[in-house]
């Protein structure tokens, strides 16, 4: 699975792909990330020379229509788009590409899922102010995503919750013991030692389910759990 990710802070990405799991999978090459800076297209009167020796490249305008804020303009963005197409050499490459909106669809794991199944490359345009100009997104055909009912800064965040959670879905990047737990019944409780823990002159037990041995006691009991939370 390889990741192409538009971006205008291809930095903002540095932490997290190096660390962890997914540090490990691009390092076995399970999977890949790949960047471009829609600044790096910038041509025209959108960029200027300093005397300094400086080059500003401006990647925004004013909206029409007037409000607040501005817009990532549509040029750069698809510019920086054909080049990551032309970087996919896989002739049997099966491209998907994702805007980000508060208004899209839903990001979940059952999207991971079917996107490992359905495609060997994925596009994440990251959008930044008051986002991209519309015609990017129906020029390519891109879906819009949600990771929930809110707003954040950019398109940086729900960027890399895609590539953490499309990845785990991509075999051999988890282990052998971190796949079986994938599939299991997971809780809104966890526990671990000690049995008894002291606070501040108070006991806090581990519930006694989980050092039953039971299986399907303690399965039933993470099911309820879920239900109440």
């Amino acid at each position: 699975m390889q990741f192409h990710v538009i971006t205008l802070f291809p930095e903002s990405f540095d932490s997290y792909l190096k660390e962890s799991i997914l540090a490990r999978a691009i390092k076995e090459k399970k999977i890949k990330v790949s960047f471009y800076n829609p600044r790096d297209f910038v041509t025209g009167k959108y960029k200027k020379v300093w005397p300094d020796g400086n080059v500003s490249r401006v990647v925004d305008d004013r909206p029409y229509g007037g409000g607040p804020g501005m817009i990532i303009r549509a040029e750069p963005v698809l510019k920086a788009v054909e080049k990551a197409v032309k970087k996919i050499t896989n002739k049997k490459a099966k491209i998907k590409i994702i805007n980000f909106s508060p208004s899209g669809k839903k990001f979940t794991t059952e999207y991971a899922k079917t996107s490992v199944k359905k495609y060997t490359d994925i596009i994440l345009l990251c959008g930044r102010y008051e986002g991209i100009d519309a015609r990017v997104e129906k020029i390519l055909k891109a879906e819009a995503i949600s990771i929930g009912d809110y707003v954040v800064t950019g398109g940086e965040l729900p960027a890399m919750i895609l590539i953490d959670s499309i990845a785990r879905q991509v075999q051999g990047v988890l282990g052998k013991f971190e796949s079986l737990e994938e599939e299991r019944v997971s809780s809104a409780e966890f526990y671990t030692r000690p049995e008894i823990l002291e606070y501040k002159g108070k006991k806090y037990k581990v519930p006694k389910v989980l050092l039953s041995g039971n299986h399907k006691d303690i399965e039933d009991w993470k099911k309820s759990i879920n239900k109440k939370s």
